[in-house]
């Protein structure tokens, strides 16, 4: 595929196999999304061809989530499926005719077969089984699109991907937007799913739980690996290593090798499709692992001072935002050194109350109190007014958050370039960077501010793989005190060590919890409720 400034990648030849879930792995701008659009059919490649079996059907996930809005939920499901739904509209158009003709009858009767042999009958009650796995209910099945809440748009697109169970099923980015008992059922859905699915995604987590195989978009190539994002990770990384110790015997690298498959070996996924995985695993050779050429952020928060006694204390904050309440009568504690995620099935309820914590916005009522220690860092999930101004390159930019001692051109430059922006890339105006560049240059300001207390609204937001990895670790390190949210399970798990979920029935605060334990309660209480 070549465009007129550059080649994203050439003589790529890969075959997708049934019963494999593929990741589709690479920098940001390396061409992940536009592999998918390619084998969707919506871009054409500049040489070579894309097949598929003709009575195959390829399903993906719609990112524009206005689309529908003029359809019923339920339409839109249904329209997962082209054929199917161009059927049932032609026939019910045919028997809504006034002068019904023998010519219509057979034209009906025709489509009738059709409809049964794709099992049509039941259409709507498998529907509505698939939006109520992803937590639309029933009530919600004939309401308008246009009427939903952005987050409940983006589930029942993921009902109309997946309706019909596809023979290829292609998800970008499928997780975003999600809460973590929807992204947990998917885990499920897609570990066992029969047929072949391709998925772009950031949460290492998932990626980790439905993948067999991973193509890495690098070197102008997409090449496929077996193993989740874990093993490939950790192959890349023993393939550099084996190359840096060019005078080790061939017998000692083999052996290193071998050792290295078998811990993996014996971590198989939960998924059918983990047997084989082990097989094609252990007939990896030292040729099969290839060293990556990604490059990681160096990212680390050092605090000026240290927390004191106390952080935050939160006492029946309640906020009203047109005419809807998203906090209410919330209270909670924080102490210092706690590193907390704000969970909650609505994007909406915890950014609102990251910006009323943060004092980026005032409640209605209620007290917000910070310890008298604290200097606090805070990063808003809308970064773009951040970066408005024109006059503004990146390095002016950070420059006004300097410290004088740290002001100066080759202090900031070598700054800048330990978070990835190199040569004549710090002079880029500000109001031209990518969602993941703006990121980057709003975590290095925060690590200027030497703050105790960092707020990050899912800081992970448009970050590829291995910026999120170092923020990970940054944040892990880190040695004052922690308020996040996020949909990266990983990055929770690994994080947090205090659980704050904000819902219908207020707070459920879960200290010294880790995400894993949170979500094993939340995953029995709802067994607990199917059963009743």
């Amino acid at each position: 595929m070549t465009f007129s400034d550059r080649t994203l990648y050439k003589d790529v030849n890969l075959k997708f196999t049934p019963g494999n879930c593929y990741g589709i792995i690479g920098a940001n701008g390396a061409g992940k999304s536009t592999f998918l659009k390619i084998l969707e059919g919506k871009l054409t490649p500049t040489t070579g061809t894309v097949s598929m079996d003709q009575n195959e059907r390829m399903s993906a996930l719609r990112q524009d989530h206005f689309a529908f809005d003029d359809q019923t939920v339920m339409n839109t499901v249904l329209q997962g499926w082209t054929r199917l739904y161009e059927v049932m509209t032609e026939k019910d158009a045919l028997y809504a005719k006034p002068d019904f003709s023998e010519e219509d009858g057979l034209k009906a009767a025709e489509l009738e077969g059709e409809f049964a042999e794709m099992d049509g009958w039941n259409a709507e009650s498998d529907a509505s089984q698939l939006l109520q796995s992803v937590g639309i209910p029933e009530s919600q099945h004939q309401t308008m699109m246009a009427e939903l809440p952005e987050g409940e748009k983006v589930k029942v697109l993921l009902a109309q991907a997946m309706f019909g169970k596809p023979d290829l099923l292609l998800l970008d980015e499928p997780t975003n937007g999600l809460d973590p008992q929807t992204i947990a059922w998917l885990e499920d859905f897609l570990a066992d799913y029969d047929n072949t699915v391709l998925v772009v995604s950031h949460d290492r987590h998932f990626l980790n739980a439905v993948c067999t195989m991973m193509c890495d978009v690098d070197f102008g190539k997409i090449e496929m690996f077996v193993g989740n994002y874990d093993f490939w990770m950790e192959s890349s990384k023993l393939a550099q290593q084996l190359r840096a110790n060019a005078n080790a015997k061939k017998e000692e690298q083999i052996k290193q090798l071998q050792e290295f498959v078998a811990r993996f070996s014996a971590n198989a996924s939960k998924s059918k499709q983990a047997t084989s995985r082990k097989k094609q695993l252990e007939k990896i050779t030292l040729d099969d692992i290839k060293p990556s050429s990604r490059k990681y952020p160096f990212i680390k928060f050092v605090p000026e001072r240290e927390l004191g006694n106390d952080l935050l204390r939160v006492k029946n904050v309640s906020l009203t935002v047109e005419g809807e309440k998203v906090l209410d009568n919330v209270s909670f504690i924080l102490r210092p050194g706690d590193k907390t995620a704000f969970i909650s099935r609505s994007d909406v309820t915890t950014s609102y109350l990251m910006q009323v914590i943060a004092g980026a916005i005032q409640p209605d009522a209620g007290t917000v109190t910070w310890g008298v220690t604290t200097a606090r860092a805070y990063m808003p999930k809308d970064l773009n007014p951040e970066f408005s101004d024109e006059r503004f390159d990146i390095l002016e930019w950070l420059r006004q958050f300097a410290a004088k001692e740290e002001s100066d051109n080759t202090f900031l430059r070598g700054f800048l370039g330990q978070m990835l922006f190199r040569g004549d890339e710090p002079l880029k105006k500000v109001t031209v960077l990518s969602g993941g560049e703006k990121v980057r240059s709003y975590l290095a300001k925060m690590m200027l501010s030497k703050a105790n207390v960092l707020l990050l609204d899912d800081p992970t937001n448009h970050l590829d793989l291995e910026s999120i990895t170092s923020l990970n670790d940054a944040l892990i390190d880190f040695p004052g005190a922690v308020i996040f949210t996020s949909h990266d399970h990983q990055f929770i798990q690994t994080i947090a060590d205090h659980i704050i979920e904000v819902g219908p029935k207020g707070i459920v605060d879960r200290a010294d919890t880790t995400y894993d334990e949170f979500m094993a309660h939340e995953i029995a209480q709802q067994q607990v409720q199917d059963i009743y």
